[in-house]
C-alpha cells in the first residue's frame, strides 16, 4: 500500500473511531437527560381521627435533568427547580399522572405524584374518603416535603389535580386551608381538571357546609387558577358552573376557565372509556332525586394534549 493510501485509510480509523465516540457521548447524554425518579414517602396527619393520626403518604418523585453547558450533555446538579404536586381522582392514580409528569419534567419542571388512597387501604371511586378536606392535608404535606428538598424552589411549586384531584387543587388556593392545613406555605399556581365546579360553595342537604366538607373557593391567596374540562363533562355538564364560580371570585382576573369542545369527564385518562355512578354527577341530581347518575369517563387525545401543552404552558409562566 503506497503512503497516500495508508494516510486515507488512517484517516477514515480516525474518522470512525470519531464517530463511535461522538454516538457513545450522545448515548450517555440521551439516557443522562431522562428523569431522576425515586419513589419517596413523607407523613401526613389523618384528620379523620380523633386526635390526628400519622399517615404515610407514597409519592413518585421525578426531576429533570439539566443542561449542563460545558459538556453538551446533562448534569444532576444546578440551579433549583420549580416543582408541581399532582393530585389523582376518584379511581386513584392512573394514566393521567404519568402523561401530564411526561410533559412537565420535559419543560425542565419537578413532579411529584402521591398517591392518597394506598395510605388509607382504598381503591377505586367507590371507596374514597367520605369528604375532599380529608385529603387536604396531603397535598400540604406534599408541598413541605418539596420545599425542603435541596433540589426544588421552595418558593415555585405549584399543584395539579384531576376530578377529587382537581377539588383540591382549588381549595389549596382559598385562604381558609391554608390556614388550616399550611403551615405558613401555600402554592404558587394551581391547575384543577373537572373539578366539579358545581359543588364549591354549595350548600348539599346532608353533608357538612362548604368550609368543612373541603368545597370553600371564596377567598383566595392571589395564586393563579387554571380550570379545565369538556363541554360534555357528566359532572359540571359543560363550563357554565366553573364560569359561573370564576367571576364569582374573579376581580383580579386570577381564575381562568377554558372549555374543550365535545370532551367528557377525565378526557385526559387516556384509556379505556368507563362508566361510574356518582351521587355528585348531573350537577348533583341524585340530592333532589335519590337517583345516583352514571358518569362516563372517555379519552379524547388531540383534547389531551392540548390541555397539557396549556397547563404546562401555564405552570412555566407562573412557577
Amino acid at each position: 500500500m503506497t503512503t497516500s493510501l495508508w494516510r486515507r485509510a488512517l484517516a477514515l480509523a480516525a474518522l470512525g473511531l470519531s464517530s463511535a465516540w461522538a454516538q457513545a457521548g450522545e448515548a450517555d447524554c440521551g439516557n443522562a437527560a431522562l428523569p431522576r425518579i425515586s419513589f419517596v414517602q413523607f407523613t401526613s396527619p389523618n384528620i379523620a381521627t380523633s386526635p390526628p393520626s400519622q399517615l404515610t403518604i407514597k409519592g413518585k418523585f421525578s426531576l429533570p435533568q439539566q443542561r449542563d453547558h460545558h459538556s453538551g450533555c446533562t448534569a444532576a446538579n444546578g440551579r433549583k427547580l420549580p416543582a408541581v404536586v399532582i393530585l389523582h381522582g376518584s379511581a386513584g392514580v392512573d394514566s393521567r399522572g404519568d402523561f401530564h409528569e411526561a410533559a412537565l419534567n420535559a419543560a425542565g419542571i419537578a413532579t411529584l405524584q402521591i398517591d392518597m388512597w394506598e395510605a388509607r387501604r382504598l381503591g377505586g371511586g367507590a371507596g374514597r374518603p367520605a369528604a375532599p378536606i380529608l385529603t387536604l392535608p396531603d397535598a400540604y404535606s406534599a408541598l413541605a416535603f418539596l420545599a425542603a428538598r435541596p433540589e426544588i424552589d421552595a418558593a415555585r411549586i405549584g399543584v395539579l389535580g384531576f376530578s377529587w384531584g382537581g377539588v383540591n387543587s382549588l381549595a389549596t388556593a382559598d385562604l381558609l386551608y391554608v390556614g388550616m392545613f399550611g403551615g405558613g406555605r401555600q402554592f404558587k399556581a394551581h391547575v384543577a381538571h373537572y373539578p366539579v365546579c358545581w359543588g364549591h360553595n354549595a350548600v348539599i342537604p346532608g353533608l357538612p357546609p362548604p368550609a368543612q366538607f373541603g368545597t370553600q373557593f371564596l377567598n383566595l391567596t392571589g395564586a393563579p387558577v387554571l380550570i379545565q374540562l369538556g363541554s360534555q363533562d357528566g359532572y359540571d355538564n359543560g363550563a357554565a358552573p366553573c364560569l359561573a364560580l370564576a367571576q364569582a371570585v374573579n376581580p383580579a382576573n386570577v381564575v381562568e376557565v377554558v372549555e374543550y369542545s365535545g370532551a367528557q369527564h377525565a378526557f385526559d385518562r387516556l384509556m379505556v372509556p368507563i362508566v361510574v355512578s356518582d351521587p355528585f354527577g348531573n350537577q348533583g341530581s341524585f340530592f333532589a332525586t335519590g337517583i345516583v347518575p352514571q358518569v362516563t369517563l372517555a379519552p379524547d387525545v388531540a383534547q389531551a394534549h392540548a390541555a397539557r401543552e396549556r397547563l404546562v404552558r401555564f405552570f412555566r409562566r407562573n412557577l
